[in-house]
């Protein structure tokens, strides 16, 4: 039970909805914000106000057209709409006339709704999306409204995945392993994982499964020089070193010094040696191009849209506009032809986005293909399935044959959207 005064904790959810709602920042950003600066907070306070934030940014086109019927405020309104916590505990904050209001909304049959308050999606976004899936949209959209699984990757160096899913069970927490990724464990719930000794030790990483089906396709080996151009807080850049067993160099690049910051505790905590994060100016920088023509493998996780990522970033499909998308892509290209100059004869080139979006994925892959005749693409699906990846035509679109990009899907995979296209240079 929450220990706040439910009148307390409704005021607390409007005002924190009130700044995130501005959505002139990251969401997440704002309500990390929102607790350091109200620090008597209590950890079920937090969690009912995070959760209460989320719900309402995944449901927003729904909740602005129910509000106006509502009285008080409007992010009062919409804090009833998508209050997390236990249901009496909300009533008991509520008026008779709040309390009638809220049931009527509760009664709606989501079939009689439109599809725009149904699928919750800015209608551009919308139109783009069914473009791909056609009737498959109302699944994707509702998958997108579902708050993502917590998915681990097992440290390889430091564990087997068998041995740690049986630790996970004597600890109390039910989990299974992942359908696609060798590497992957699915939990239950959210529990506090930074009490277990898997974590602790480095024996687990928090990573979506899709992100770790990237690290198989670059498939970095023993002794390889690496990098990960668009490392951030590491996730990848942790897997690729894992796969190529400590060894070797693996060059972590980001233009933001504070997102490597976040890879260093979890650095430590990973037994690698083998990783040199890096802070660069832009694609061009001088430390970058020292590399030319020498790297083995390089990975181009791109900076997107984050479309595909809804499930954790519902304030993104309101931040983001086909104006972003546009200039995303144009950075997206020059990033992939600059990294792939690093790339010696017969290294692999991989280009990723967590994006659903064709004009961020096959259309940057398509354009890098028409202009760079050196490098000859490579059938995702068959690199998946040399990794024993079973499932890997499933995961797979594009092509003659379906099987030249990894494409992964919410509705299809139970992963985050995530594409993917790979060469290797001739």
């Amino acid at each position: 039970m929450v220990r706040m005064h439910p009148k307390a904790l409704l005021d607390t959810c409007a005002d924190l909805l009130s700044q995130v709602l501005r959505l002139d920042h990251p969401s997440d950003a704002v309500v990390a914000r929102y607790f350091r600066e109200h620090r008597q907070l209590g950890p079920r306070e937090r969690a009912t106000l995070s959760d209460t934030v989320y719900a309402v940014l995944r449901r927003k086109l729904l909740f602005d057209h129910l509000a106006p019927s509502g009285t008080g405020s409007r992010e009062r309104r919409l804090a009833l709409l998508g209050f997390a916590g236990p249901g009496d505990f909300l009533r008991s904050a509520l008026n008779d006339t709040e309390r009638r209001w809220l049931d009527q909304c509760q009664a709606i049959d989501p079939a009689q709704l439109l599809d725009r308050h149904r699928d919750n999606l800015p209608d551009w976004l919308a139109q783009a999306l069914r473009t791909q899936v056609g009737d498959e949209l109302p699944a994707l959209a509702n998958a997108l409204n579902q708050p993502a699984p917590l998915d681990l990757r097992v440290n390889t160096l430091a564990a087997r995945r068998d041995e740690v899913l049986r630790e996970l069970a004597q600890a109390g927490l039910a989990a299974q392993a992942c359908a696609y990724s060798p590497w992957g464990i699915r939990l239950e719930g959210k529990p506090a994982l930074n009490r277990l000794d898997a974590f602790t030790r480095g024996a687990i990483e928090i990573q979506d499964e899709g992100s770790q089906l990237l690290a198989c396709l670059v498939d970095a080996r023993r002794g390889e020089m690496v990098a990960d151009f668009c490392a951030g807080a590491g996730g990848k850049t942790l897997a690729l070193g894992a796969s190529m067993r400590n060894t070797g160099r693996l060059y972590a690049f980001d233009t933001s010094a504070h997102r490597l910051d976040a890879l260093r505790p979890r650095l430590a905590r990973s037994g690698l040696s083998n990783v040199h994060p890096a802070a660069i100016a832009h694609e061009r920088d001088e430390r970058v191009k020292r590399l030319a023509g020498k790297l083995d493998r390089g990975l181009v996780d791109a900076p997107c849209s984050g479309l595909g990522t809804l499930r954790r970033h519902p304030d993104l499909k309101w931040r983001q506009s086909p104006d972003t998308v546009r200039a995303l892509a144009v950075q997206q290209a020059a990033i992939l032809a600059a990294a792939a100059r690093l790339l010696k004869p017969g290294g692999r080139l991989v280009y990723a986005t967590c994006s659903l979006l064709t004009e961020e994925n096959e259309a940057v892959a398509q354009v890098f293909g028409s202009t760079h005749p050196d490098f000859q693409p490579l059938p995702a699906a068959d690199l998946l399935a040399a990794v024993r990846i079973d499932a890997a035509p499933a995961l797979c679109a594009g092509g003659d044959d379906g099987r030249l990009y990894l494409r992964l899907w919410p509705h299809r995979h139970g992963t985050d959207g995530f594409f993917a296209a790979v060469w290797q240079r001739a």
